[in-house]
């Protein structure tokens, strides 16, 4: 079969990747890069460290209004596809790449393959919560993570072509934690001690585009009992300046980092503390505690093991919510499968 994938941003290149190398053995794939991440540090990285084979196209789009960057993604997308007639449009998460992939391909009639299906924040307040919906009605082979996101999909009236597959980020985290550990400076290069710190990451236009959100979370994480490292995303810099703020003196602000050093800040970190889906993902495959800087989450397994709590910007909840992890046990169940997602895909494709 000839595949062609759309990808544009961080979390979508380290989901690609696992899944890229195994359907490669056996299919074509076309690689597209929309250009939605375009520093070098949120996107050419993830594909040198992950050894994801280089885009056959890059769009190009950059950033700019939803609207603006999606029309321009549809635009470009639909002439690429034009020009290499896939079987299959692989599209994954939930960005605006995801929606744009899933609405150029069906309207050209090609069909389209969502990994990550079923997830549902039931806020469509977000922007992603809108891009989720609609992919997993356009798409023709739903994987879910898990059989929450199945069940999701069923009350959605959507049975047809829903597999359970787990999550291509646990294959990644699997194939990649121990090289990590044996490379990256960190966190020793931030000057923190193994768990002695706790890391953050900010970069929701929810919490970063608003003052309040942002300046609560900053006072919230100024009230922590240890140093934070804070890799700062474009976004939440460009906010910050414009807002005319600055993190507390326990805050270390570090420039963003590649895949195998995040993994390493992650798993050296007494807690995380993130408005990422990716992260709290990551987070619970290195068992460590996540504080979720949202009202809600798409990863809801998560917090119903305990392993991560929903602060919300609020100070109080976020330095209470490190005090719970700080008291707390709980047990470690396998949520999302056992890092065999990647093969499982190719095997639907391969039955098909």
């Amino acid at each position: 079969m000839r595949f062609l994938t759309v990808l544009g941003a961080r979390p979508q290149f380290i989901k690609a990747a696992p899944l890229s190398a195994v359907l490669r053995r056996e299919h074509k794939e076309i690689l597209v890069h929309t250009g939605q991440h375009y520093d070098h540090q949120m996107s050419a990285i993830f594909f040198e460290q992950l050894g994801i084979p280089a885009p056959d196209h890059h769009l190009g789009v950059g950033s700019g209004p939803h609207g603006e960057q999606t029309g321009a993604m549809l635009i470009r997308l639909e002439a690429v596809m034009q020009l290499e007639q896939p079987d299959v449009v692989l599209v994954y998460g939930d960005t605006n790449s995801t929606l744009a992939g899933a609405l150029a391909a069906a309207k050209l009639n090609i069909p389209v393959a969502h990994v990550e299906a079923g997830l549902r924040s039931f806020n469509r307040a977000m922007p992603e919560e809108i891009n989720r919906l609609v992919t997993d009605h356009l798409s023709t082979w739903l994987f879910a993570p898990s059989v929450h996101a199945e069940r999701q999909l069923a009350t959605e009236g959507v049975t047809r072509g829903v597999y359970v597959v787990g999550d291509v980020m646990l294959d990644a985290v699997l194939q990649h934690a121990e090289r990590a550990q044996r490379t990256s400076p960190y966190p020793q290069a931030a000057n923190v001690c193994p768990g002695m710190f706790y890391l953050c990451t900010v970069h929701r236009a929810e919490n970063t585009d608003y003052p309040e959100r942002l300046s609560n979370i900053l006072q919230g994480l100024a009230r922590l009992d240890r140093p934070v490292l804070l890799p700062l995303h474009p976004r939440t810099r460009k906010r910050l300046t414009e807002f005319g703020m600055t993190p507390g003196p326990n805050v270390h602000v570090i420039e963003p980092v590649g895949y195998l050093d995040m993994l390493q800040l992650e798993r050296s970190a007494s807690a995380i503390l993130t408005d990422s889906g990716g992260v709290q993902k990551e987070a619970y495959y290195l068992e460590v505690p996540c504080v979720t800087l949202r009202e809600e989450t798409e990863w809801t397994e998560t917090t119903e093991v305990g392993w991560n709590l929903l602060a919300g910007t609020d100070p109080d909840a976020i330095v209470a919510s490190i005090e719970q992890h700080r008291t707390t046990k709980r047990p470690h169940p396998p949520l999302y499968g056992t890092g065999d997602a990647a093969g499982r895909i190719v095997r639907v494709f391969d039955a098909a």
